[in-house]
Formats: structure tokens, sequence, C-alpha cells
């Protein structure tokens, strides 16, 4: 699948969260925006963490285990995510559970991980359907951006920003990236440490 169809069919799928709630543009923009940076986190984790377990020795403790690889993430361009902020942990969680809560739950404890990030993550997921988050999810999961990198990100990221531009223009309304938002996405693309 190329890059053009991928964001189509994720916009077609992120607009299902307009047209079913009652949210304009500019408040359902960071949400999505969200659910991005979380897969694109995600990919980069996985990306890493063979590597980071294949240096763990196999007699480390399980209860040790998880404190090493997420100390050796420290020294990789990518971020530690906490189990519950995985994005096969979210798309998994059962039919008729509080995505929305699980998914605020998984923006605090990347926050928790990282300072620079704090109050720099979207949240209000409660104010969407469950069901429809949940579909949302598993959109996002899907093989082909499972296995994409940066520069697709960075695309699909340019796509979305255009059309919620669009769509808030469409509203009346304005579309603005706060700088933190801008920050943290040249971060999780390029961290420095």
């Amino acid at each position: 699948m190329n890059t053009h169809q991928i964001e189509t069919e994720l916009w077609e799928a992120a607009d299902q969260l307009r047209a079913n709630s009652r949210l304009t543009a500019a408040e359902y923009s960071m949400p999505v925006l969200g659910l991005i940076f979380l897969r694109h986190a995600d990919n980069r984790y996985k990306q890493f963490l063979d590597e980071i377990e294949r240096a763990i020795p196999a007699q480390v403790p399980a209860a040790q285990r998880e404190a090493l690889i997420k100390l050796e993430f420290q020294g990789k361009a990518a971020m530690y995510l906490p189990e519950e902020a995985r994005y096969d942990y979210l798309s998994d969680i059962p039919q008729g559970k509080d995505v929305g809560k699980a998914l605020d739950d998984a923006m605090d404890l990347i926050e928790n991980e990282y300072e620079v990030l704090k109050g720099a993550l979207p949240r209000g997921y409660t104010a969407f359907e469950p069901d429809l988050l949940a579909e949302i999810l598993k959109i996002f999961n899907r093989d082909s951006l499972k296995k994409a990198t940066g520069d697709v990100f960075g695309r699909i990221y340019e796509y979305f920003l255009n059309k919620f531009a669009q769509s808030g223009a469409q509203e009346g309304g304005e579309f603005f990236t706060p700088p933190s938002l801008v920050r943290m996405i040249v971060n999780v693309i390029e961290p420095d440490h």
C-alpha cells in the first residue's frame, strides 16, 4: 500500500470521529494527531526492542528485565513505552471497556516517563464513543502502519494538518499547531537524548 492510499484510508477513519461526534475539526484534531504520534512512537519502540532484549542476559529475572529495557532505551533514538501505552495493548482493549480513559492514561504514562513532554500530549479521548475509538485504534494498527517509518509518518502528519486546516476553515475556525506539539513531534522524529 502506498503512502497516498494510507493517508486517504486513515483520514476516512479519523473523519468518522468527527462525523460521529459533535466535535469541530479543532476539537478532534489533537486527539487524532495523538494517535498518529502514538503509532509512530510504538513503531520506533519496537524497532529497538529486539536488539535491547537480546543484550539482556537470559538469567535476569523477569521483575528486573523491564527496568533494564527501560534503561537501555535512554541511549536509543526511540522512546520507552510502558505496556499500557503500547499500541497493541490499546487496540486489544475488550469491547465495552473505556478506551478513551485508557488512551488518556497512556498519554499520562508517557509524560511521566519524559518530563519534556509534560502537558504536550493530547487528552480528551473520553469525549468519543468507546466503540468508535476502538475501531479507529484497530485501523491505525494495521500492518501497513506497523511497518511505516519516520518519512511515512511525516507525510501522514503533514497530510492530516492540511486536512484539519481545510476542515477548520470550512467550519469558520482557525487551525493552529501549538509550539509544544511541534517541539514534541521534532523530538519524537529525532530525539537528541
